[in-house]
């Protein structure tokens, strides 16, 4: 044939920074591995190959004969290597600087390594701006490619997205391939064949035409049953010697070879958008389960094909606000960015602020800010991941700053962009970041000696996926299809697990209950709020000493209508690792008990571990960190997690109840609906009187010992010494 099809293929290969060894070992053996081994016995194939930086570090330390391998592709022609932001964030989460500094770095990166020139770029979960491309060709990328559903959303037509288009942005030009959404699902779920024949029926419409199929690695083997499917019966093998056997008329190559041998079909602008599904989990819950249910009904209408096209669903930056947890890990990780560009400003380099630089980008890695049909935000390692780092890059900027050995601040401002104050309590050991203007609640607690915040909870909410739950369908396990088409239930019993919360899970939380409420009614959510502090406005004041700070909160407001007052005070010393938590009621009766509690969730303390569990004041065990304790007249209570090394101790100055129990999700994971355990919630309560002037309080000390943790950092130059 004179004018040959193009057809690109270009694999998208990623895990997730703080994802498991074993998880990403698996991957290699059942993806990445095989599918280089069955590729390299077709030596005249040609394909596109983007893996994610987090990814390739992962892989130069623990299979560095497998990047050896791509080295020599590349050096043969026979693998165009694509770029992209090093630690695969979203680029609409981060900042300008953050999004050229990210690609040139990873550039760099594949050039020294791989011996690859570079040219085009992945975009991470195909999350698409029309301002990226500025920065994108301030980053030396001539061209992407994106989903064709972007494409159609500007209104062009199936046949006039075989090829690639321009796009402009302040005066910069980018390249811009549509990638297939239905090889997207022929490959590899239909036959080889199937996607021959699509690709012949375009060849003879359109000849010369470019054809790009773009999607995940992890389709070919890791995605469920796909190892069997795409090795074990042949499927790769067959669809390899299917385009050989076609080679006179299908002309495999790269997208470098077609930018830079075929015309552009045009410009374009494409709007805000993602593949099809992923603007689809962007919308909030019940809409989404309305265009779900929409879509269902309509499918099979005469008119659909018609107006598919016009259909889209919701705006990427929304995660945001549908999960108010991406939200707080965002604007974290907004003030280490703008932190560290100051101090650059501020004349401070050196390795130590290259080190932050990295830190930082690692935590803009991108999976644990949204949610689909992968686990994403639902995933505790993953958040603890984000906040691990951002930890990490803040130490290494007081190190840059060279900052005291023990010191202690407090800041008030707009933390969170919410038009609102907040206040960060920090010493050289912890961060308490505070809203008085929700319930005067403790959103964020760091313990910088191991860089995790105890705060990296998630709170229960619906979710479009729970009717799935609630009917209880299961499909056929052995079948390979799309993540996007199965069901499958990991445990039995998830639809009793269904719950929901009506507040943030975050600690410092005012309760009143009825005086006779039960630790079940509190776990099965029967227990009514009766008073109005729980997510009430406290009016802040921070007082400041050289070595000691301290919020007060206050609010006037009620219990089952009774004028009350709270003032709570949070204070830090410098040095030290605990908080002091003190709390006056004011206006109380004296002939009248009122039940008050102060609840507190703690995430990152797994459930059903042996080493990971209660303790009472001598030190002896209570049951592992799921357990539902219901305590009485204790002064202490401490949770041990020795594989993080820590020891969360509450000390209080009276006798108290104490209330555990877990929180837990049921949430979907490309392996099917699971149950996920988040968080630790821990409540002190009591039944309070007032004494002769209507007043009670109570002295509560979180002491947060890192002892051994410490101890297992300290030994490695211990060693090195001896």
């Amino acid at each position: 044939m004179p004018n040959p099809l193009r057809f690109v293929i270009v694999l998208h290969n990623h895990q997730p920074v703080g994802n498991f060894d074993g998880v990403i070992e698996q991957a290699y053996q059942d993806s990445y591995l095989p599918f280089l081994e069955v590729f390299e016995r077709h030596p005249s194939l040609r394909i596109g190959l983007h893996t994610s930086g987090c990814l390739m570090e992962w892989l130069d330390v623990h299979h560095p004969e497998y990047v050896d391998r791509l080295a020599r592709l590349v050096a043969d022609g026979r693998i165009e290597i694509v770029g992209g932001a090093f630690y695969e964030p979203i680029l609409a989460m981060i900042p300008s600087r953050d999004r050229i500094g990210q690609i040139s770095s990873y550039t760099h990166w594949l050039e020294q390594r791989l011996g690859a020139k570079v040219r085009g770029m992945w975009i991470p979960e195909r999350v698409w701006e029309p301002t990226f491309v500025s920065d994108l060709a301030a980053a030396g990328i001539e061209y992407t490619v994106l989903d064709d559903f972007h494409f159609k959303n500007t209104g062009l037509l199936d046949d006039q997205l075989h090829g690639y288009y321009l796009t402009e942005d302040d005066g910069k030009l980018l390249g811009v391939f549509p990638g297939s959404e239905r090889l997207r699902y022929t490959i590899p779920f239909g036959t080889a064949e199937e996607t021959i024949e699509y690709l012949r029926g375009i060849a003879e419409r359109q000849p010369g035409a470019v054809v790009v199929f773009g999607d995940d690695g992890e389709k070919f083997g890791t995605w469920p049953e796909t190892k069997k499917h795409v090795y074990e019966d042949g499927w790769l093998e067959r669809f390899f010697l299917a385009l050989e056997a076609n080679a006179d008329w299908i002309k495999l190559g790269t997208l470098a070879e077609a930018f830079e041998q075929t015309p552009p079909i045009g410009k374009v602008y494409l709007p805000d958008s993602s593949y099809r599904e992923m603007t689809e989990w962007s919308l909030p819950y019940a809409r989404l389960a309305e265009y779900e249910q929409i879509v269902h009904d309509a499918e099979h209408e005469p008119l659909w094909p018609q107006i598919k096209p016009f259909v889209r669903g919701g705006f990427w930056r929304n995660f945001k606000v549908k999960y108010p947890e991406a939200d707080e890990m965002y604007t974290r990780m907004m003030g280490v960015s703008r932190r560290l560009e100051q101090l650059q400003e501020a004349g401070r380099n050196g390795d130590g602020m290259e080190y932050a630089r990295t830190e930082l980008y690692r935590a803009q890695c991108n999976c644990g800010f949204w949610h689909g049909a992968f686990g994403g935000i639902y995933l505790p390692h993953l958040r603890n991941a984000v906040y691990n780092h951002l930890i990490a890059a803040e130490n290494l900027l007081d190190r840059a700053e060279q900052r005291a050995e023990h010191w202690v601040e407090a800041q008030a401002g707009d933390l969170n962009f919410d038009a609102r104050q907040e206040v960060s309590l920090a010493n050289d050991r912890l961060v308490a970041l505070v809203a008085p203007h929700r319930g005067g609640q403790i959103y964020e607690l760091d313990v910088r000696t191991i860089c995790h915040n105890l705060m990296a909870t998630l709170t229960r909410r619906p979710e479009a996926y729970h009717r799935k739950v609630l009917a209880g369908n299961q499909a056929s396990a052995d079948k390979a299809a799309s993540i996007h088409d199965r069901v499958v239930f990991k445990q039995e019993g998830l639809d009793q697990r269904l719950q929901y919360d009506t507040y943030q899970r975050k600690s410092l939380l005012d309760h009143f209950f009825d005086n006779e409420t039960t630790l079940a009614a509190l776990v099965s959510g029967q227990a009514l709020e009766r008073g109005d502090f729980l997510t009430g406005v406290y009016e802040a004041r921070v007082r400041r000493n050289p070595d000691r700070i301290q919020v007060q909160m206050t609010r006037d407001g009620n219990a089952w209508g009774t004028p009350l007052k709270i003032t709570k005070g949070l204070t830090l010393e410098a040095g030290s690792s605990t908080l002091e938590i003190a709390y006056l009621i004011e206006g109380l009766p004296k002939d009248r008990p009122f039940h008050f509690g102060v609840e507190f969730n703690l995430a990152g303390l797994p459930s059903n571990a042996g080493d990971r569990y209660f303790r009472d004041s001598h030190g002896r065990q209570l049951g592992h960190l799921g357990t539902q304790l219901d305590l009485q007249d204790v002064d202490s209570l401490g949770l041990i997690d020795q594989w993080l090394g820590i020891d969360v101790g509450f000390s209080i100055s009276r006798p108290t109840g104490v209330w555990t129990f877990p929180i837990e999700t049921v949430s979907q994971s490309e392996g099917g609906f699971e149950l996920v355990h988040q968080s630790v919630t821990v409540i002190p309560h009591w039944l309070v009187t007032g004494d002769q002037h209507g007043r009670w309080s109570v002295t509560m000390n979180l002491s947060l010992d890192t002892t051994l943790a410490e101890s297992r950092m300290e030994r490695p130059a211990a060693v090195a010494v001896g």
